[in-house]
């Protein structure tokens, strides 16, 4: 199986040291999976997210690429380890392999494209019958930018989201509508655990090599 390798730089994400003796923030670490159809935006969230960039044409991921991001949650810096999954058919059995020992994921589908809200539902429904009973389920409704061409009515994925227990909003990598609100709101309802210590300096924006096989990335605070 062949993973594509996704480059960035490493900018610190906060974390540094408080003045007057003050602890520093705890870090949570947690693995965060994208699923979803091919071609609704699932890599080009990860990279607005990540690097805060946009492709027009993005090349399709093939296999996973493994990517990594920090967020500041008050106390709190929670660094996100996250697998963007292929959506092609032919990569459908790998899924458990990266949503695996998961605390989140985002399920992601075309505003414009109904068949992928459709395959969404189809996404859930696995995570919730075969990912870890605690995971946190975000629904991203891509592409809002492309709102005159809407073939999903929002009022309809935000029922269904409500009746699953779902975070959902609208989200557009090319606008960078709601990518890191999505990303915060899952950060915020992630259990952060009691053996919070406060050391060490927050991880920064890292980008780690694609090739490295899937592994499960327990809820851990340090």
């Amino acid at each position: 199986m062949a993973n594509r390798q996704s480059g960035g730089s490493n900018t610190a994400a906060g974390g540094a040291q408080r003045p007057n003796g003050a602890p520093q923030n705890k870090i949570c670490q947690f693995k965060l999976v994208l699923l979803g159809e091919s071609a609704v935006g699932k890599s080009s969230l990860v990279l607005r997210f990540v690097k805060g960039q946009f492709h027009e044409y993005q090349e399709s991921t093939i296999g996973a690429a493994f990517l990594t991001q920090t967020v500041m949650l008050d106390d709190t810096t929670v660094k996100f380890e996250i697998w963007d999954t292929a959506g092609q058919e032919r990569y459908h059995s790998l899924a458990p392999m990266y949503y695996r020992g998961a605390q989140a994921a985002i399920v992601v589908y075309d505003i414009t494209n109904q068949e992928t809200f459709a395959r969404a539902k189809t996404w859930v429904k696995e995570l919730q019958r075969q990912a870890s009973p605690n995971i946190v389920i975000a629904l991203a409704g891509n592409k809002s930018d492309l709102s005159a061409k809407r073939m999903v009515d929002h009022d309809e994925a935000y029922a269904y989201a409500d009746e699953n227990g779902l975070l959902f909003m609208e989200t557009s990598a090319k606008t960078a509508m709601n990518v890191t609100d999505i990303f915060l709101a899952i950060a915020k309802k992630l259990p952060k655990g009691e053996q919070a210590a406060g050391a060490g300096q927050a991880q920064g924006r890292r980008i780690t090599d694609a090739d490295s096989a899937p592994r499960s990335t327990p809820n851990c605070c340090k």
